[in-house]
């Protein structure tokens, strides 16, 4: 959800545009953001080059969720 409410929603693209600006199926873009898949390295890239937001910086929030989700 936090990638659909920063980049996906004020950029006011549907998923099938998001999909397009980053060079990925609107399937794998779903996945991601409906939490089914997570944030892969080609996948922060490609959001970098799309939003110009740190790669690594999504990466370390990656991290730090599935770190999260591990000691639940």
């Amino acid at each position: 959800p936090w990638l659909r409410r920063n980049f996906v929603e004020p950029y006011r693209l549907t998923q099938a545009d998001a999909a397009m600006r980053l060079g990925v199926t609107r399937v794998a873009l779903s996945n991601l953001l409906n939490g089914k898949s997570a944030l892969s390295p080609e996948m922060a890239i490609r959001f970098e080059q799309a939003f110009g937001v740190s790669a690594k910086t999504l990466l370390r929030m990656q991290s730090a969720h599935d770190l999260a989700a591990a000691q639940k």
